[in-house]
């Protein structure tokens, strides 16, 4: 008998496998908040190389995630990588 499971869409496909990802997911490992961060950092890179301007690029994820402010979208954009 097939076993039937939803499949968790890995927002970090590019990093990790979607075995691992749905592995720590299950064990409650994954920090929502810096993936929900990195997807909007990485949005706002491929918006900049395709000439849009930082203030549109943040307007553009704005709407995405029409619950930040556009300074908290500037702030994470522009975080200094620890």
């Amino acid at each position: 008998m097939k076993e039937i499971r939803a499949r968790i869409e890995n927002p970090l496909a590019e990093l990790i496998s979607d075995e691992i990802y749905e592995l720590l997911e299950a064990h409650g490992l994954i920090d929502e908040k810096a993936v929900r961060d990195y997807q909007i950092r990485k949005k706002f890179k491929q918006l900049r190389a395709s000439k849009v301007s930082a203030g549109d690029a943040i307007d553009s994820i704005r709407e995405e995630y029409p619950y930040l402010q556009f300074d908290t979208i500037r702030k994470i954009v522009y975080q200094i990588s620890k």
